[in-house]
């Protein structure tokens, strides 16, 4: 098996600048150290730079692309209708939970009611002490209209492979409103990114 961080996943695209990112980094070396096969609840879209790096791993890699379905939880704040609603789009529950969830940037895109719902919603299908690893918009007043595209360049570093967007205002997630929302969740780390994003690795 590789050294931590050693991995083989393809290029980068042109133009596109990784980032390094410590607690992704974090999560790839637990994973490498697992001694059992472990399961990873991406919700992010299906890439075959994704799929090279965890299949270098002891894991399961589950993958269901939220991306395109966010805007469901728009027009709504009733707590029933919400958590209906993220019940519909995760994967049905089964004995075995989850062990890591890449949220990748996609809870910026959630208003806190919905955010609420979803992720507890995401609690019910890990295991306890289950990481959850995210990026929120941070420094920034501004993000793109959806969600990126984040792809590993290796075990250290992400890169946001998604064409340039419109922007819209971004809700600039404190820790203090991440763990109002965030029920079962405490922050395990975080770390301000170069890009302006805080990374964080959440556990449960």
């Amino acid at each position: 098996m590789n050294a931590p961080g050693r991995f083989t996943v393809q290029a980068h695209p042109p133009g596109a600048e990784p980032l390094n990112a410590p607690l992704f980094a974090s999560l790839i070396e637990r994973l490498q150290a697992a001694e059992e096969r472990c399961i990873v609840l991406d919700l992010g879209p299906a890439r075959t730079e994704t799929l090279a790096l965890f299949g270098q791993l002891r894991a399961r890699l589950d993958i269901v692309d939220l991306a395109e379905s966010l805007d469901q939880f728009d027009d709504v704040d009733e707590p029933d209708v919400l958590r209906e609603r993220a019940e519909r789009l995760l994967p049905p529950r089964h004995g075995d939970g989850a062990h890591v969830v890449l949220c990748w940037d996609l809870l910026n895109y959630l208003k806190r009611p919905a955010l609420s719902a979803f992720m507890t919603a995401v609690a019910e299908r890990t295991r306890r002490g289950a990481f959850a690893h995210a990026l929120i918009a941070y420094s920034s007043a501004r993000m793109s209209v959806k969600p990126g595209i984040f792809v590993p360049v290796d075990g250290q570093r992400l890169v946001n492979v998604s064409p340039p967007q419109a922007e819209r205002d971004s809700p600039r997630y404190s820790p203090e409103d991440l763990a109002n929302c965030m029920h079962g969740y405490t922050v395990e780390r975080a770390r301000l990114l170069r890009n302006g994003m805080q990374e964080f690795l959440f556990r449960l």
